[in-house]
């Protein structure tokens, strides 16, 4: 009798239930993506969004962790770009989403916070890396005499997106164990 192989990788995940979760997260971040750019807040400062997408950053980190959490941001930052957006937007995007996830990677890490915690630092530091980008291209820190709003949004932003990713995160944790099955 022949014996059935099943690909599984190092941590238990067999090959077809990462790439479902993996479609999955990247699916989920570009419809928040989508919806919240249908979505115009009434804020006089320029560059406060909700972060929608960033639920599936704070679950990813939970499920999949950092370096899953950074493939399934870069595509949905490129996918969004070139969909909704502009390659400029994409610089922003992606500064301010690599600096933000390397900082909650570590907060994680450290065990420094909860999930809406590290959140926040979230939040918080995706906004100094959008700021340090447009200082870099604009060649003037003039940019960052936004920087008091934006942490005050980034706390606010971060608070809410944490609470949520964290009940999100409990809730497909035991559909994540299943798919490492």
């Amino acid at each position: 009798m022949r014996e059935r192989k099943n690909s599984q990788n190092s941590n238990g995940r067999s090959s077809a239930g990462k790439i479902a979760q993996y479609g999955l997260l990247i699916a989920l971040a570009f419809i928040f993506s989508y919806v919240e750019a249908l979505i115009p807040l009434p804020v006089p400062v320029p560059g406060i969004k909700l972060g929608l997408a960033n639920l599936v950053n704070v679950a990813g980190l939970y499920t999949v962790g950092a370096a899953g959490t950074l493939v399934v941001g870069l595509l949905r930052i490129v996918m969004v770009g070139f969909t909704f957006s502009n390659p400029g937007s994409m610089l922003y995007a992606l500064a301010g989403g690599i600096l933000s996830l390397a900082v909650m990677a570590l907060a994680k890490k450290m065990d420094w916070f909860e999930k809406t915690g590290v959140s926040i630092l979230g939040g918080v530091f995706h906004n100094i890396g959008q700021l340090s980008m447009a200082a870099w291209i604009t060649g003037t820190a003039g940019v960052f005499s936004y920087l008091p709003v934006l942490l005050v949004a980034g706390v606010i932003t971060g608070g809410v997106i944490g609470l949520l990713g964290g009940l999100v995160t409990d809730r497909i944790a035991p559909a994540v164990r299943g798919m490492r099955r």
